[in-house]
């Protein structure tokens, strides 16, 4: 029953001229800690709850120039918008020669809790790195994307990589999780005053959280020498979230020593996904592109 649903999540997913994407799941048997009861509710537009079994959704090119991208759609923890950002966005990536996985992951007030979907982080970034020779993706070269909330969940993944969220369940679990670079959209990344109007602190955190939950889940708090280099776009009208969560960020990274891109549009607001044509958003592919060319981990086109 679980693989006939798989099949039908993987037609939702189909892109115009692209190769069938393939799914596969996170883990071998239940989750740690729990999931939703199911079954798992898709609208017409693409957005997912309760996901009783997380997985990778796999867009693999005809051509791979190695790069790998875990892709991680936002939703305020509450849903996640497949249909808006990591569906469009996974495919965008593969038509550039991306090897492009979308993350189904676990909401925390659906079943396993607030750990839930940082172990689907995690165990992701190790799926992906320990089965590299057999997708041809170089090891070294695998980035994790995020919006809005996907981006919280992609920068917890990047500033701790080897937190011990769960007990080790095969050998894929010693395989680092650290992404070698990490890209935030329109991110939400801080639990701390006065920046802690999102949905995903409510839905994380609750209405009155304890001054260490805050500090435990906000991603700038953590950044240190190892993380990776970082690629931040956001709307400095979001209305979502606050574009203080890029600057602190972008901050934090700095201090450390960490190699920082940080573009700041005059407006755009939040949610766009790959950015309306002609708005000042839709400039970000090509700025990753040009970004990902002179960090060295993309190969720049001939001419």
């Amino acid at each position: 029953m679980k693989r006939l649903m798989l099949v039908c999540l993987v037609l939702l997913h189909l892109h115009a001229g692209a190769a069938p994407p393939s799914a596969m799941l996170l883990w071998p048997g239940a989750p740690p800690g729990g999931a939703a009861p199911g079954p798992q509710r898709d609208s017409a537009k693409g957005s997912i709850t309760q996901v009783e079994q997380p997985y990778l959704i796999a867009h693999r090119p005809a051509q791979p120039n190695g790069i790998a991208m875990l892709v991680v759609s936002g939703g305020g923890y509450a849903h996640i918008e497949a249909g808006k950002e990591s569906g469009p966005a996974a495919g965008w990536l593969q038509a550039h020669g991306v090897t492009a996985f979308e993350l189904v992951y676990r909401l925390p007030q659906e079943g396993g809790g607030v750990a839930a979907p940082f172990q689907d982080g995690q165990r992701a970034m190790r799926m992906i790195r320990a089965r590299a020779a057999e997708w041809g993706i170089d090891p070294a070269r695998i980035g994790m994307l995020g919006f809005s909330a996907g981006a919280h969940l992609a920068g917890m993944t990047a500033v701790l990589p080897d937190a011990p969220r769960y007990a080790s369940v095969d050998a894929m679990d010693g395989v680092s999780a650290r992404p070698d670079f990490v890209v935030l959209l329109y991110p939400v990344l801080t639990m701390q005053r006065p920046f802690d109007t999102t949905h995903a602190k409510k839905e994380l955190l609750g209405a009155h959280p304890a001054q260490a939950a805050r500090d435990a889940l906000s991603v700038e708090l953590h950044v240190d020498a190892r993380t990776p280099p970082t690629f931040i776009a956001q709307a400095l009208d979001d209305s979502v979230s606050p574009p203080e969560n890029s600057a602190l960020m972008a901050a934090a990274l700095r201090r450390a020593g960490v190699p920082v891109e940080l573009h700041q549009f005059q407006h755009g607001g939040h949610g766009w996904g790959l950015g309306k044509p002609g708005s000042e958003p839709a400039a970000w592919p090509q700025l990753l592109l040009a970004w990902l060319q002179a960090q060295g981990w993309m190969v720049q086109p001939a001419g």
